[in-house]
């Protein structure tokens, strides 16, 4: 039987499983800025308009946009490790979970446009244009106000709030979301690396050596390094020379290794 809004209210493990959909909905919301906006229309970085040192540099705005989805990683976690907690509830809330998924995912949007454009003035959606407030405005109400109407018409509206098929749904997007941001471009030849505390210069260098890498760029204490890898196979290499992760590989934030022409 379809679980009742008024036991929504009444069940601990349905709040739960409410709170798992908003963050399940935020999470994609970021994959899908993520995916969209920096991978394929390439039209900003998360930091693009902040210039003070060392974000002038291209490579600290992909690691900066790394961090973000590996933000994203962790609430998308969160997510479906209350889903699969609350599992034995799940497939009478889907109702639930998908209007609250899509509070979560206009959520997102909304806060990324008060604070990060309007606020802190870190990006704007579109620095190629000179209407860079009608493409704020346009995806605030297209992906924000029009996911928030949603969330809550879904929430409002009549009938059970079952279905496993709602649920299967919302965990597939999340899992597919997930790795397709892990991905580069596949022409994309530039990798960071990350290697463990104390990894000696000597060992760095050797891996560096191992994979014919050209080295970009590094972070001051010598633990982040970006790499020209044209044969990015080899960089499996890395690993047995300290390295903790490299972007290239399917954990790894995908925004790490892409860059930007007008970077």
């Amino acid at each position: 039987m379809p679980v009742r809004k008024s036991d929504a209210l009444i069940l601990p493990e349905l709040r739960a499983l409410g709170r798992a959909g908003y963050l399940l909905g935020f999470a994609l919301g970021g994959f899908f800025d993520g995916i969209l906006l920096h991978q394929i229309l390439q039209w900003h970085h998360l930091l693009s308009l902040v210039t003070r040192p060392p974000f002038q540099d291209i490579r600290a705005q992909i690691l900066a946009d790394g961090l973000f989805h590996l933000l994203m990683y962790v609430l998308a976690l969160a997510g479906l490790w209350t889903l699969w907690r609350g599992r034995h509830y799940a497939g009478g809330a889907g109702r639930l979970l998908l209007a609250n998924a899509a509070i979560g995912f206009g959520a997102w949007h909304v806060v990324d446009a008060v604070l990060s454009h309007w606020v802190l003035g870190i990006h704007r959606i579109r620095l190629d244009t000179e209407y860079l407030l009608f493409w704020d405005l346009l995806w605030f109400a297209a992906f924000g106000l029009a996911f928030l109407a949603l969330g809550w018409w879904l929430r409002r509206s009549d009938g059970g709030l079952g279905g496993r098929r709602a649920v299967g749904a919302l965990v597939l997007a999340v899992l597919l979301g997930g790795p397709i941001a892990a991905l580069p471009p596949p022409d994309a030849s530039t990798v960071m690396v990350f290697f463990a505390p104390g990894t000696t210069p000597a060992r760095v260098f050797a891996g560096i050596e191992a994979v014919d890498g050209r080295i970009l760029w590094s972070s001051a204490d010598g633990a982040v390094w970006a790499l020209d890898v044209k044969d990015r196979s080899r960089t499996g290499l890395l690993y047995r020379h300290g390295a903790w992760f490299i972007s290239n590989s399917a954990l790894a934030a995908g925004c790490l290794a892409w860059t930007s022409a007008r970077g």
